[in-house]
């Protein structure tokens, strides 16, 4: 990683670091991917575990959750620190603490283009096709 690339990823509360998580989120799938407000929120966010990647300076950068059902979702990593190893940082804490705590199994639904990056850690797509939020995703398990 080049100089000024430097993050860290963390377990986030809800409550205390909804400002941040709420930054990425919004930026990522309301403002980039068009996502409705109405459908980015949820009544799963408050009891979900969150994952929070901060760049060196503390800025919030990435953001990823994980139901208590086995679901993984609302990964999010701003468009200039993409492709840095951010994503899988967030991906691989949300596979720890699943193990850690006994939650599974696991599975997603990915958008289509995000299918390769998950297959990376070991996510096998399953089904069919289907829109959410206007946006094409397959749902992928963990084998």
């Amino acid at each position: 990683m080049g100089v000024g690339y430097t993050f860290s990823v963390r377990l986030a509360d809800w409550e205390g670091d909804r400002k941040a998580l709420e930054f990425v989120r919004r930026k990522v799938f309301i403002e980039e991917q068009s996502v409705p407000e109405a459908l980015e929120w949820d009544d799963q966010d408050p009891l979900a575990l969150h994952l929070l990647a901060l760049d060196a300076d503390g800025n919030p950068i990435a953001t990823g959750r994980l139901t208590s059902g086995g679901q993984i979702g609302r990964m999010g990593v701003l468009p200039k620190w993409r492709g840095r190893g951010v994503g899988g940082g967030i991906l691989r804490r949300i596979l720890q603490l699943a193990n850690e705590r006994g939650i599974g199994p696991l599975f997603l639904h990915a958008q289509l283009t995000a299918i390769p990056f998950y297959e990376k850690h070991g996510f096998c797509v399953q089904g069919e096709e289907f829109s959410d939020a206007g946006i094409p995703h397959r749902k992928m398990w963990l084998e």
